[in-house]
């Protein structure tokens, strides 16, 4: 049973410490933050340990009702390793903090792969990551471009990949804060980040995306092209994809026909926030001609990276050798089942 400590109690953190507690071999710790609005009280409606991160925090945490076990360090002392869920930039600067306390830590996909020096996606890179001191669970976006050519790549299929991501503008709990309205924004560079994100899991990976932000805010989309090695028919390439056990098929011709009524789907399945963990990837949209493979896919922003998280956590503290392994038990506890 190992001791998880999650700083950043947000929309990635609150959803991690969820999943952390569904697992028969890891207990969480405590959570800490500097906020003392609903959302840190929702956790002490859920009997978390809170911690405060600054002694401002902790005033104001107790001048809000909150009891407060201690401070950032003192969560770190009894913890066997902490995934820092801060926003961005905010977490490299936490990572000082975690190698001088000796301790074990997770980042997310919003920080730089140099921060770590490793980059993790369950069933592209696990082994490598077991017994090491710190990884980073790639983002979105990049998690489901790995889950999905990995695939492709077991099978020996894909020669080359090229993307086109449609990324929401906004968090949903934030878009009265920012995002865009009546206008669409391409990131300036192709390729766009999200390939050379990839190919910081897997260098053999021949990935090339670009990304155009629009104004919603429930989840991204993307469109791939891809080569082929040899002639397959559409029935080999779903094969392929239904080896993974976190792409889901969907079909179009069911009445999944847009991101809101694939939401409205998990949200009857009963997901915690209606979460989808997998690619919803449409079987029926899917076409192959010649040597050229076409698809299109949904990925839930806030979501997708929590089996990773979980399945990170058993690889750095040794807790599972075995990928596979550790990725169906993460599924179990989650609710992801196999197609």
């Amino acid at each position: 049973m190992k001791k998880i400590a999650v700083v950043g109690y947000g929309v990635i953190g609150k959803r991690v410490a969820n999943a952390i507690n569904l697992q028969d071999d890891m207990k969480l710790s405590g959570v800490c933050d500097i906020i003392s609005d609903w959302r840190i009280q929702n956790a002490v409606r859920k009997n978390y340990n809170i911690y405060a991160a600054t002694q401002d925090a902790v005033d104001k945490m107790k001048s809000e009702g909150i009891s407060v076990e201690g401070d950032l360090i003192e969560l770190l002392k009894m913890s066997d390793l902490v995934i820092d869920c801060t926003p961005k930039k905010i977490a490299a600067q936490n990572v000082a903090i975690y190698k001088e306390k000796n301790i074990k830590f997770i980042l997310q996909g919003g920080e730089k792969h140099e921060t770590t020096g490793h980059s993790f996606s369950a069933e592209s890179n696990y082994e490598s990551a077991i017994n090491i001191n710190a990884t980073r669970v790639v983002s979105c976006n990049t998690t489901s471009i790995l889950r999905t050519l990995t695939a492709l790549k077991r099978a020996n299929f894909l020669e080359s990949a090229r993307g086109t991501l449609l990324r929401r503008a906004t968090d949903p709990w934030e878009s009265h804060l920012g995002g865009i309205m009546n206008t669409m924004v391409p990131e300036k560079d192709i390729p766009s980040h999200q390939g050379p994100d990839a190919k910081s899991v897997d260098p053999e990976l021949d990935v090339v995306t670009a990304a155009v932000k629009i104004p919603e805010t429930l989840s991204h989309m993307h469109y791939w092209n891809v080569k082929l090695k040899k002639k397959v028919s559409k029935d080999e390439v779903l094969d392929a994809f239904k080896t993974s056990t976190r792409i889901k098929m969907i079909r179009y011709d069911q009445g999944l026909v847009s991101n809101n009524t694939i939401k409205e789907m998990f949200l009857d399945m009963g997901r915690p926030w209606g979460d989808m963990y997998e690619v919803a990837l449409w079987e029926d949209m899917l076409k192959v001609q010649g040597d050229e493979l076409f698809y299109a896919y949904v990925v839930d922003n806030q979501a997708i990276v929590i089996p990773e998280t979980i399945d990170a956590i058993r690889a750095l503290t040794g807790l599972e050798k075995n990928a596979q392994d550790s990725i169906l038990k993460t599924n179990r506890t989650l609710g992801v089942l196999q197609n």
